[in-house]
């Protein structure tokens, strides 16, 4: 049993903070937020994660996993300790390291014996070396044994217990072998690959992972407009791609574009890295440009079909940015109703998880509490985010509550022909866009 500190209980740090403690080990996660720490106490999850509340009541009955907030009771014997805080894009997509200045001078501050510090969040390359300089000044000349080692996470919000549990890989980057040995160790019994290399180039790995996924998503959305021009249908097209080993199926299915508290930040700030050393990153450019037309374009199909937006009540089914999970963070849905809101159009809504998040940004939206009042009296239908509750829905009664049976599939998940044969006009993705029809 290994003694580990979490900084941060948001989504990543409450997560590994849970599944650490799964693993037998004594994990006392931290937060300043006074108010959440509160909540975690008595039973509340901050986020919603699916499995993620069981986990947390098994682990804090067993005595294995803590909430604090109080640095020296969190740090006091720690043999590790995570920096997993937030890393919010800045005015110039820069990343924002104030939360992670915070928890590095705050552990040299409190801490008194040997430890590791790990990153765990998304960060700069060079913070690593940042974060050990930030500790040494704050110990103003008093030496203290630490090793700063980089462990990116590569956790998908709405499948984040089955990533930690069974990943594809861990990265741990060190100047410290000996450090990056130790860090292993607690990732032993998940027996998987561990890959070991230096701070930079662990950090670069995360930002790279998640450019090149949102580069995939660009690229597909991409042909899907091609596809809707000449004719041929995306997802069939994707099929096809992704039969091919070199490229295979993942991250290729077409729609309103990426969002969430990772791509569009990590996208952003590598951009801006890029910039700052010299080099011209057209691609990410391209990628985060393509992403932001997708919005749009699902605003002129509806204009299109509508011949105007303004006093059109458009319903929106779905707002977090995707299904499993309440995060709406960049979501399509919260850009795409901003965007029809700008043209004067009504805005009905609905989402499974995200209604609380989504009525702390939203203003002047009808939040309704199931699809049906989403669609009665609409104008349009758009299907923003494709939960499972929206798989077999009642198309027919759609269709007599709806003011114009005009449906708009972001996600290309219902039956194109079926909803015609019904009396809809359809509308997907990169799908049944003849020209001149």
């Amino acid at each position: 049993m290994s003694k580990i500190c979490v900084i941060g209980t948001g989504y990543v740090g409450l997560v590994t903070g849970t599944c650490f403690a799964d693993l037998g080990n004594e994990v006392i996660c931290l937060d300043i937020d006074h108010e959440r720490i509160a909540s975690l106490k008595a039973g509340q999850m901050p986020i919603y994660e699916p499995g993620l509340e069981q986990l947390v009541k098994q682990n804090v009955a067993a005595e294995r996993l803590f909430f604090t907030t109080d640095y020296a009771m969190a740090l006091k014997d720690a043999e590790y300790a995570f920096i997993a805080v937030g890393t919010p894009s800045g005015n110039d997509g820069e990343a924002d390291l104030r939360y992670v200045r915070s928890a590095a001078e705050a552990i040299a501050d409190h801490v008194k014996n040997a430890i590791l510090v790990i990153n765990k969040s998304t960060v700069p390359v060079g913070t690593g070396d940042w974060v050990a300089d930030v500790i040494n000044r704050r110990r103003h000349g008093k030496a203290l044994n630490f090793s700063v080692v980089s462990n990116p996470e590569f956790l998908r919000e709405g499948s984040a217990i089955n990533d930690f549990m069974n990943p594809d890989r861990v990265v741990l980057g060190s100047e410290d072998q000996s450090a990056a040995d130790r860090v292993a160790q607690l990732y032993q019994p998940l027996r998987c690959t561990i890959m070991t290399t230096d701070l930079r180039t662990a950090e670069m790995i995360k930002y790279a992972s998640n450019a090149f996924l949102a580069t995939r998503i660009s690229f597909i959305n991409e042909i899907a407009n091609i596809c809707e021009e000449l004719g041929a249908d995306v997802r069939e097209v994707a099929r096809g791609m992704g039969l091919d080993k070199r490229i295979g199926p993942q991250f290729l299915d077409a729609g309103l574009g990426w969002g969430g508290s990772c791509f569009p930040k990590d996208v952003k700030a590598l951009e801006h890295m890029a910039v700052l050393h010299g080099t011209q990153p057209q691609l990410l450019q391209a990628v985060m440009e393509i992403n932001r037309n997708q919005r749009r374009r699902a605003v002129m199909k509806l204009r299109k079909s509508l011949k105007t937006l303004n006093e059109k009540t458009i319903g929106v089914l779905g707002i977090a940015f995707k299904p499993n999970t309440d995060d709406i963070r960049d979501a399509a849905a919260i850009e795409l109703i901003h965007l029809l809101q700008n043209e004067g159009a009504q805005i009905k809504a609905y989402d499974p998880q995200a209604m609380e998040n989504a009525s702390h940004v939203l203003k002047n939206v009808v939040l309704c509490e199931n699809p049906y009042q989403v669609a009665e009296g609409a104008d349009a239908l758009v299907l923003a985010t494709e939960w499972n509750e929206f798989k077999q829905l009642d198309f027919k009664k759609l269709k007599s509550i709806m003011k114009q049976a005009v449906i708009l599939d972001g996600r290309n998940l219902w039956d194109a022909s079926a909803l015609k044969d019904l009396g809809f006009t359809y509308m997907g993705i990169g799908r049944y866009h003849l020209p001149g029809k």
